[in-house]
């Protein structure tokens, strides 16, 4: 543990980490709990064309990604409201279509040193410290962002009836926690890949969803468990030579299979207790 926190590289990856751990889980929260988690996937998916199309025109990846992301997940949510075609398939459609156009690029293009696994699987190296300082500062902004627009969040993610009732513009709300979401898939996949940033939307809620049984629990819970799975999994990550991405994701599944074996335990026990009674 010294040892890795003696690299430069290590530590903007684990500061960088850290900050995209929670802003996933404070955001994969609502996500999960409004049926929206497969945006996640599919933006990420977007922002693996993006990310190829500017390595291979020198473009700046996070100048050129972050803008393409925010709007295709905005594109997602208007056809969901406003076309026949479901949310699965809109997802489906934008999140392919960016795949093939990313694979196709940096397959096309001859003579270029980029390693596909990268955009893929994600690389410790991929964070330097320009990318670092952007990707703190925007971070930052996105953990603001959901403090202040807490209440308003929680109310449009359980009754977006109230909510309009109560005039606080439900999709106004749902565009914004869709653009912090896409900031926040932008600032990790580089370093944990497209395939699977978004497993930390997705995992770090429903692990919680396991033991607590409030919003709030739920939420403080999941930032917990997201952070520390993202410490255990770089450490796996450093000491064995494994890819880091994949090493977090399995952590997080390690944790949702024992927090599920507990609470059918805890449930078990319980239902027998109250036979008992």
């Amino acid at each position: 543990m010294i040892e890795m926190f003696s690299y430069s590289f290590m530590q903007r990856a684990i500061i960088v980490g850290l900050l995209v751990s929670l802003c996933s889980a404070l955001l994969g929260v609502s996500l999960v709990l409004r049926r929206f988690s497969m945006i996640g996937d599919g933006l990420s998916h977007v922002g693996f064309g993006a990310l190829a199309v500017a390595t291979i025109f020198s473009f700046s990846p996070l100048a050129f990604t972050i803008p393409v992301v925010v709007i295709a997940a905005i594109l997602i949510l208007r056809i969901n409201e406003k076309s026949k075609i479901g949310s699965d398939s809109a997802i489906a459609l934008i999140s392919s279509s960016s795949l093939a156009i990313g694979v196709m690029v940096i397959s096309y293009v001859k003579g270029t040193n980029t390693d596909i696994n990268n955009f893929l699987f994600g690389s410790l190296l991929a964070v330097n410290k320009t990318d670092a300082v952007f990707s703190i500062i925007l971070s930052l902004a996105v953990l603001l962002s959901y403090i202040l627009l807490y209440p308003r969040l929680y109310v449009v993610t359980f009754d977006p009836v109230f909510a309009r009732s109560a005039s606080i513009k439900a999709d106004r709300y749902t565009t914004l926690l869709a653009i912090l979401s896409a900031l926040t898939i932008v600032l990790g996949m580089r370093m944990l890949g497209s395939l699977l940033i978004s497993a930390l939307i997705i995992f770090p809620c429903l692990s919680a969803k396991r033991v607590a049984t409030t919003y709030k629990g739920v939420t403080i819970l999941s930032a917990v468990i997201s952070l520390s799975a993202f410490m255990i999994g770089i450490t796996i990550s450093y000491n064995a030579g494994t890819p880091v991405g994949a090493s977090i994701v399995i952590v997080h599944l390690a944790i949702f299979i024992a927090l599920t074996i507990f609470s059918f335990i805890k449930e078990y026990y319980q239902q027998k207790r109250l036979l008992k009674e």
